[in-house]
């Protein structure tokens, strides 16, 4: 198992920056016509830990009827309510966010998914937590609705290190640069 372990963001955003709409719907993401799992499937293999913030978490929970769909690896859900219980899939963590990652990266293992919300999404940004970015962009513009990147007095350069298409989507993948 590695021990240089690395934060990675995966995630969809349609044209003009948006990851849902003001509903929280991804309805216009899966009318756009992609090929296979658009990458899912090889990402999901090169990680073993997750981390999601609460409302990420009630989302998927709905979405998949509450069928877990990340059983066998490890999940940490952040969230204010401190009176929530651990299940089999999943930790409940109100602490310090900073403080879970670095322990989590100094332990052997594979890589670990911030899967979102927003909020969490955009303190991991501020904190340059990520090492590496993967985003599906869809040929949709939305208009309005929950932007991937909120607006942040942090500047974080990036390097390019691929394009690849998956039918209509383009994923782009960058990693935090080198010359910090």
């Amino acid at each position: 198992m590695d021990t240089h372990r690395k934060v990675a963001l995966f995630i969809a955003t349609s044209l003009d920056g948006y990851i849902a709409t003001k509903e929280e719907s991804l309805e216009w993401l899966f009318e756009v016509e992609g090929e296979g799992d658009n990458g899912y499937s090889e990402f999901f293999e090169t990680i073993d830990t997750i981390i999601m913030g609460r409302k990420t978490y009630d989302w998927v929970m709905n979405y998949e009827q509450n069928n877990f769909p990340y059983k066998g690896k490890e999940c940490y859900v952040f969230s204010r309510n401190t009176s929530l219980n651990a299940t089999e899939d999943v930790t409940f963590v109100n602490g310090n966010v900073l403080e879970l990652v670095k322990n989590l990266k100094k332990q052997p293992g594979k890589n670990i998914w911030i899967v979102g919300g927003g909020e969490l999404l955009h303190y991991f940004i501020n904190e340059n937590l990520i090492d590496e970015y993967i985003i599906t962009v869809a040929p949709t513009i939305l208009g309005s609705g929950i932007p991937l990147f909120k607006e942040s007095e942090k500047q974080i350069k990036l390097e390019l290190l691929g394009i690849k298409n998956y039918g209509q989507f383009a994923e782009l993948r960058y990693r935090k640069s080198q010359d910090r």
